[in-house]
């Protein structure tokens, strides 16, 4: 098989995890034309996962972004399981699961016996190691990082990273898929967050210092770097939406795997974390959601 045609062999795509990056990512792709298996662990996930491409889907109808017709194929193409076993017809599986590396591992354990041989397995991981991830595969030359960005049906960017072990045609094949997606590719080298995570977390935690040492609150942070520095969102809103727990398990990458103090998490990301404040999805973070509009915690 030539460059060109195992760059083209992608027709069927598999999703682990119907969560918000999950279902993103199998809105995007069976948008694109692709063939597509969305799996989690029980039907309700699953059920919340489709039900949550199709109001996304209905949304880009009524803004006129897509046609009727669109929307229809678009949903014919995505198949659910709670079968690992329905991954074996993919080209490729992307593994889309919470951002911690004891979960991510057991995923592999349970879905690399049921993978076709010639398939590709991707992380959508904001900050693990892609080599040491591979390591835990059957793979390693047919394993990477295609790290999109939440919400997946609305930002551009796809971070492409390589292992040590990633063959050239893995490489070739998955950025032929993410071209075919109409996303931007930015590739980059394994290091701890990779690239947009590496510079926009520590900017978050530094922003939640500010907060923790009174130097500023909540909403004159966020006021001060939406209107300050033209930022479309503020450093606090913007942890909330991508949840607290993510954040600091982010922080917790850097500061583990480059051994600099500069990204030691913030005691107070750390409380909220316990206290399960985690943002958005758990109702409170720095702002409380609980009520007709968000209102500082802090």
């Amino acid at each position: 098989m030539s460059e060109g045609e195992m760059a083209d062999s992608i027709k069927h795509v598999g999703i682990v995890g119907a969560g918000q990056m999950g279902s993103g990512i199998a809105h995007v792709s069976a948008l694109a034309g692709y063939g597509v298996t969305l799996y989690d662990i029980a039907e309700d996930r699953t059920s919340a996962g489709r039900d949550k491409i199709a109001a996304t889907l209905d949304r880009q109808l009524a803004s006129q972004k897509i046609t009727e017709a669109d929307r229809d194929a678009a949903m014919a193409r995505i198949a659910t399981t709670t079968d690992t076993a329905a991954l074996g017809t993919a080209d490729l599986v992307i593994e889309a699961a919470t951002e911690d590396e004891t979960v991510k591992r057991k995923i592999y354990r349970e879905i690399c016996p049921h993978l076709a041989p010639g398939a590709i397995l991707a992380t959508n991981t904001s900050s693990i190691s892609i080599t040491r991830l591979a390591s835990a595969t059957d793979r390693p030359e047919r394993f990477m990082g295609i790290h999109f960005m939440n919400p997946v049906p609305v930002m551009k960017l796809v971070e492409l990273v390589r292992g040590i072990a990633t063959e050239d045609a893995t490489f070739e094949s998955a950025r032929h898929y993410v071209t075919a997606l109409d996303k931007t590719i930015s590739v980059s080298e394994d290091f701890p967050a990779f690239i947009v995570n590496r510079i926009l977390l520590p900017m978050i935690n530094e922003a939640i210092y500010v907060l923790y040492e009174g130097v500023g609150s909540v909403e004159s942070i966020d006021t001060a770097m939406k209107l300050g520095a033209n930022h479309p969102m503020g450093p606090l809103q913007l942890a909330d939406f991508i949840g607290l727990d993510t954040c600091l398990s982010i922080m917790q990458v850097l500061h583990d795997g480059l051994a600099d103090s500069k990204y030691r998490p913030c005691p107070l990301l750390v409380k909220y974390v316990e206290a399960g404040w985690l943002g958005r999805k758990a109702g409170r973070g720095f702002y409380d959601y609980r009520g007709e509009t968000p209102v500082p915690t802090r």
